[in-house]
């Protein structure tokens, strides 16, 4: 093990280690921060946990320690996926340049931009920030990116995942090619590749993996339940709740809809809870995060997005609601507890189709957990029904059901209504077929009266077909309708040929119809 004495850390930087309570340093620390200072650019390959955040941010503050800050002109910039991961990162930055005359500013959205501006506009050194608000901020011509010394990228493979990828590529080519460049990612794809390849200039290459075991401090435990319902599954995590003495804990769910439901489950049968994800307002995260960390909340709802990479010391309990679908994730999840030598309990409900998902995780941890049952439950009777908060949404599909299955469905009464109004209030504005259907059924058209005589006298004249009467409105469409035929450049679509029908002569009586019939005996 290295000592941070060892690393050529000034004094400064040193006390304000201590200060935190860490002597020695890890892996990606050890090898990372005497690149660091000598300058040169690192491609750091590390997971979360492995203390990469010091790892950059120490040899940040050693070097920016001499120098000052121009308005709008930072020295350094520090990128990160997330508005949490970012907000991280200003508190290990906070920590360490405690001692020094260095200023920052936190660019992330969901809150004002004004203080941000105004810290701006008087200079800071470093811009710890997610990648939209800073070219947001850049556009409206805020700063000027022209006198930065270090760009820092952490969790690149996560930004590739969130579409950042093209805000990355941006912001290095606004920056001068003279910079230095520390570059985090636990994974190298092909796109992070060639984006390293391209910015980086003779990096470093450091890797540091995350140890695969988890801490002997931790009692894990699996719960099985013979369905996969997600209404056993929330009875089964009521029930652990309960029966352990939760200081504070953690549940992790695979997916962002869980996080809500499985929160709402909790508090609605009186737990202290409260979820985070990334759809959630940002203030509203903040606030959440810091009240669990305080102790004013007691359970955290987490998607493993939210809750990467965030520092969450000192929790009692791990309760994994979903198999983490990668091995990885599960032990990550679990080493949120048992840290610093305190004892801390894991918990893992696994259902019939979680079955390959646990293999892996048990063949990653090489240690059999111990099988917890639940008494005085009965799963087998227990089934999800349909969601309150969704009403409208099962509405319509029943409605859709109906539709689909009934040969003459009943409509509900929003839905007929719009047609009884207009049958009751005039006849004009009833659906065009079916009145037009009536009109040329019961109405025939008026023909001049010698034409009619001539034709009752003649015994081999076909009688003329009825056509339908002119409609009540037919004063104020005419005018258009003539309009449009004189131009004669304007194709009507189908739907006009449909709502115009077969059309009747009207008042025009055509010449060759005038004419007298002279009948011969």
């Amino acid at each position: 093990m290295t000592e941070f004495s060892q690393l050529g850390l000034s004094p400064t930087t040193l006390q304000a280690v201590a200060d935190t309570g860490y002597t020695t340093a890890t892996p990606i620390q050890e090898q990372a921060i005497p690149v660091a200072l000598a300058g040169r650019d690192v491609l750091g390959i590390a997971q979360t946990g492995t203390g990469k955040t010091a790892a950059f941010t120490l040899p940040l503050v050693d070097r920016l320690s001499t120098g000052r800050a121009r308005a709008r002109m930072p020295r350094a910039i520090v990128l990160a996926p997330t508005r949490e991961l970012a907000d991280q990162v200003a508190e290990s930055f906070a920590k360490y340049a405690k001692g020094t005359k260095l200023s920052w500013v936190l660019l992330i959205g969901g809150v004002s931009m004004g203080d941000q501006v105004a810290a701006l506009n008087k200079g800071v050194d470093v811009l710890i920030a997610t990648p939209g608000r800073l070219l947001d901020l850049f556009e409206r011509g805020k700063m000027l990116l022209t006198g930065v010394e270090i760009m820092v990228v952490d969790e690149a493979d996560r930004m590739l995942d969130m579409g950042f990828i093209p805000d990355i590529e941006r912001i290095f080519k606004l920056t001068p090619p003279r910079r230095q460049t520390l570059f985090f990612s636990a994974t190298m794809p092909p796109e992070i590749t060639r984006l390293t390849t391209a910015f980086l200039k003779d990096p470093t290459r450091i890797e540091a993996s995350r140890p695969a075991m988890t801490a002997d401090t931790i009692t894990q435990y699996i719960v099985r339940i013979p369905t996969s319902d997600p209404k056993a599954k929330r009875t089964a995590l009521r029930a652990l709740v309960g029966r352990e003495d939760v200081r504070n804990g953690i549940v992790f769910c695979n997916r962002k809809s869980e996080v809500d439901i499985v929160a709402k489950s909790l508090k609605t049968h009186g737990f202290d809870a409260a979820p985070i994800h990334g759809d959630l307002d940002q203030s509203h995260r903040m606030k959440t995060l810091a009240d669990f960390r305080s102790g004013a909340l007691k359970i955290l709802v987490a998607s493993d997005v939210a809750a990467r990479g965030l520092d969450i010391p000192d929790v009692s309990h791990v309760f994994n609601y979903d198999v983490s679908h990668h091995a990885d994730d599960y032990v990550h999840r679990i080493g949120r507890t048992g840290r610093a030598g305190k004892l801390g309990q894991a918990f893992m409900i696994v259902t019939p189709a979680d079955d390959k998902s646990l293999d892996k995780v048990l063949k990653l941890i090489k240690k059999d957990p111990e099988e917890l049952v639940l008494d005085g439950i009965d799963f087998a009777a227990i089934k999800d029904g349909p969601r309150r908060d969704d009403k409208r949404t099962g509405e319509r599909g029943r409605s859709r059901s109906r539709t689909s299955s009934a040969p003459t469905p009943s409509a509900e009464p929003g839905d007929i209504a719009p047609v009884t109004a207009a049958s009751s209030s005039e006849e004009a504005e009833a659906p065009r077929s079916r009145s037009r259907r009536k009109a040329r059924a019961e109405t025939p058209v008026e023909v001049a009266a010698p034409v009619a005589a001539a034709v009752e006298a003649e015994a081999t004249v076909e009688p003329v077909e009825t056509a339908r009467a002119p409609r009540p409105d037919r004063a104020d469409r005419e005018p258009h309708l003539l309009q449009s035929d004189r131009r004669g450049d304007r194709k009507a679509d189908k739907g006009d040929t449909q709502r115009q029908g077969v059309r009747g002569f009207g008042d025009d009586i055509p010449a060759f119809l005038r004419r007298p019939v002279v009948i011969r005996a």
